[in-house]
């Protein structure tokens, strides 16, 4: 009986193949949620405002009140900037012609320093609330639909989790 402790025995060791290992361990994740703007005023392609409305693909991954709320904080940020915008953009296009274009730079400037605002704020509540679900909030320069213009929207992607199961 102690000679059956010392046998090793080779068990049948199954080969998997490199195509079976690939599509039992491939993530698939929803298309990103494209919010557009909504505002009545566009400025190099930023909107004044997003939709507060809340998308179904969000439900059951975010509260609608976190959502509302970061949203919010965008469409405030957005009031706060679209006048002075406006104001420069109506004084660059005015002085055009005299000034060969440069009186654009402030309204240039400030658009760029808008959307590097909200990029802050993405990442900001993206740290403190948004990859711990499993989101990830951007702004990205998209297509119109309509036109061959380019917006503004805000991406909501899905981060893929970490597969803990599959072999080195």
């Amino acid at each position: 009986m102690a000679d059956s402790f010392d046998i090793i025995y080779e068990e049948g060791v199954e080969e998997i193949s490199d195509s079976a290992s690939v599509q039992d361990y491939t993530i698939n994740l929803p298309d990103p949620i494209i919010i557009r703007g909504a505002g009545n005023v566009t400025i190099f392609g930023l909107s004044n405002r997003f939709d507060t409305e809340f998308p179904s693909g969000l439900a059951a991954k975010v509260a609608p009140e976190e959502y509302k709320a970061t949203i919010s904080r965008l469409n405030s940020m957005l009031k706060k900037a679209l006048p002075v915008n406006i104001k420069w953009l109506f004084c660059g296009c005015i002085c055009c012609c005299c000034t060969l274009g440069c009186s654009m730079w402030p309204v240039v400037c400030l658009s760029k320093r808008t959307k590097h605002t909200i990029e802050k704020i993405l990442d900001w509540e993206n740290s403190h609330l948004y990859n711990k679900l499993g989101l990830r909030w951007k702004l990205s320069k998209q297509r119109c639909d309509s036109s061959s213009m380019m917006e503004y929207v805000l991406l909501i992607e899905f981060i893929p989790k970490v597969p803990i199961f599959r072999p080195d």
